[in-house]
């Protein structure tokens, strides 16, 4: 069970720090849907580019894109 007064604004105080992606990503990470989903594209030796735009369109990832000269290639 929780310690905190989950109904006070002062237990979230902590929040005001957490950029949107922060959140985005505390919210997805516990999602059994995504979970699945990862899985199936982390299987994959090599997903296709095809596989991995609808994953990301899907659950609104988006992912730089590196340069061809980028540290560690």
């Amino acid at each position: 069970m929780l310690s905190i007064d989950w109904r006070s604004p002062a237990a979230y105080r902590h929040t005001h720090s957490i950029p949107a992606a922060g959140f985005a990503w505390d919210y997805l990470r516990r999602d059994d849907d995504y979970h699945r989903d990862f899985q199936k594209i982390r299987r994959m030796r090599k997903p296709a580019a095809q596989s991995l735009s609808v994953f990301s369109q899907q659950w609104g990832l988006r992912f730089p894109v590196r340069s061809e000269h980028s540290a560690g290639s």
